[in-house]
């Protein structure tokens, strides 16, 4: 059953307008600067938005968490806007996604730090990722960003389980949320 995009937002975003507000700067802004391709701006809600939310479902209560790579803020926007009460932090190379990031989360309580995940010195209960690298090399420069017992949660297509052969102790999570896409992302745990 086909479930409206105004149910969506309203069962998983305690404040939709906040939301609504990325999304508009996304599908502009976005745009404009080259974050996301202008193909993509009738498909913002599905294939960017909504594709974030399974993750969302993994986090502890009060955790911290680093999404690496943002690029145009996502995971990671999203993940702070459906959970408030995660602390969530941006880590971004390139100065100009860093610009559109410290725009896009004006008024919010989310840290955006401009770098490489391997020269962050913080750690975090949480990383998190989407398209960034393959899970090994993932592994290799973010592993360093998790306290112990943390865990390196990797948003992945329908590719997870070919990449998940190098690594044994890979955890394959099928998210299935009602009206959105199959989630799939592989935890890779620290100390397990």
């Amino acid at each position: 059953m086909e479930v409206s995009r105004e149910t969506l937002i309203a069962r998983h975003f305690p404040d939709p307008d906040r939301i609504r507000a990325y999304a508009t700067f996304l599908e502009s802004v976005g745009i404009e600067r080259g974050l996301i391709g202008p193909r993509e701006a009738d498909r913002i809600w599905e294939r960017h938005i909504f594709n974030c939310l399974p993750v969302t479902t993994l986090f502890s209560e009060g955790a911290t968490v680093f999404d690496i790579g943002s690029g145009a803020g996502l995971p990671g926007i999203v993940i702070a806007l459906a959970r408030p009460d995660l602390k969530v932090t941006l880590i971004e190379p390139l100065e100009r996604r860093v610009e559109f990031l410290q725009e896009a989360v004006t008024g919010l309580e989310i840290e955006v730090i401009r770098g490489r995940a391997q020269d962050v010195k913080t750690t975090a209960h949480y990383v998190t990722a989407r398209a960034v690298a393959p899970l090994e090399k993932l592994k290799k420069i973010s592993f360093h960003l998790l306290k112990t017992h943390g865990s390196l949660l990797a948003m992945k297509g329908e590719k997870a389980q070919e990449e998940m052969k190098s690594l044994p102790k890979a955890i394959l999570h099928e998210v299935n949320l009602e009206g959105i896409e199959l989630g799939r992302i592989v935890e890779i745990k620290k100390g397990a």
